[in-house]
């Protein structure tokens, strides 16, 4: 029995199929790789095709976007650049009309500085006038007065009284000019 079933091992190999399940398996294998290559490989390289395309769609689209970002940009940067320099001018303009503002002021302060100076020595010229003229007057009556005490004559007429006044005044002046002359020639 032994013997039976080494016989029986013998003619059935397990590596090698039987005859008929090998050609029904080419066949159907056939008949699959026909189906594949008319109606499932032809639309497999279709979606393919268009996933390459789209692919490459996109990557056009994404270099157009990128050389559009980057013109972008530099137009941006140029832009800045004005506006930067456009800024440092109209801040130089800036300085440059304060400083013509203040000297301008300076200029107007210096003027009216000049003209209050020149009103207050025209003020006080006038006032020494009328206090020169007003003493005048005064000490003209006072030295008429003592004038006609010492003389004992009456000195009321009027022209001689200023041509008196007038002398008296001028001797003044003049000891008072020769006083500060020496006095100034002795320092």
């Amino acid at each position: 029995m032994i013997a039976l079933v080494q016989t029986a091992a013998e003619e059935q190999n397990p590596l090698v199929p039987p005859v008929p399940e090998l050609v029904i398996g080419l066949i159907a294998f056939g008949i699959v790789f026909f189906f594949l290559w008319k109606k499932l490989l032809p639309n497999i390289n279709k979606v393919l095709e268009e996933r390459r395309e789209a692919i490459e769609g996109g990557i056009e689209q994404a270099n157009d976007a990128k050389l559009e970002a980057q013109q972008t940009l530099d137009q941006y940067k140029a832009q800045l650049a004005e506006a930067r320099h456009e800024a440092a001018r109209m801040r130089s303009e800036a300085e440059q009309r304060g400083a013509d503002l203040i000297a301008e002021m300076r200029a107007e302060g210096q003027r009216q500085r000049e003209e209050i100076i020149a009103a207050g020595h025209a003020q006080i010229e006038a006032d020494r006038k009328q206090a020169a003229q007003a003493l005048r007057q005064d000490v003209g009556k006072l030295a008429t007065e003592l004038a006609g005490k010492l003389v004992g004559e009456s000195l009321e007429d009027h022209a001689r009284q200023s041509r008196t006044i007038d002398r008296f005044l001028d001797e003044l002046e003049e000891n008072a000019q020769s006083t500060a002359g020496s006095t100034g020639a002795a320092r």
